[in-house]
């Protein structure tokens, strides 16, 4: 006799973030969600890897699924955030090709991403 049950959770919707490194943001202020009646997508941008780390927990208890990260996180700030958000939960990195990343970098540089704070 088998008495393995399988058990079925039903979600409400698929509910994902991305998550981006921009040196004037400011999480509490610079996010917002999308909705449809299947998915949510909220963005949050963050000034270095400890703020994402905290906002990664904090979405994750507000029940999302799934974090894409924006290409600037390094190994090691993926493997915090994939620590602080638990097992279950999928966390992606968004990566363009060489051509891409040359072009983004450009833009940014001349918009003045990369210049110290003094």
């Amino acid at each position: 006799m088998n008495n393995n049950k399988t058990v079925i959770i039903m979600v409400e919707k698929f509910k994902a973030a991305f998550i981006a490194h921009v040196p004037d943001a400011d999480p509490a202020k610079h996010r917002c969600t999308v909705k449809t009646s299947l998915y949510e997508l909220t963005s949050v941008l963050v000034k270095n890897d400890d703020e994402a780390v905290e906002v990664c927990k904090e979405l994750r208890k507000a029940g999302v699924h799934a974090f894409i990260l924006c290409p600037g996180f390094t190994h090691k700030a993926v493997a915090r955030i994939v620590e602080a958000v638990g097992e279950g939960v999928s966390v992606n990195i968004a990566r363009g090709d060489g051509p891409s990343n040359e072009v983004a970098i450009k833009i940014m540089t001349e918009a003045g991403w990369f210049k110290r704070k003094t």
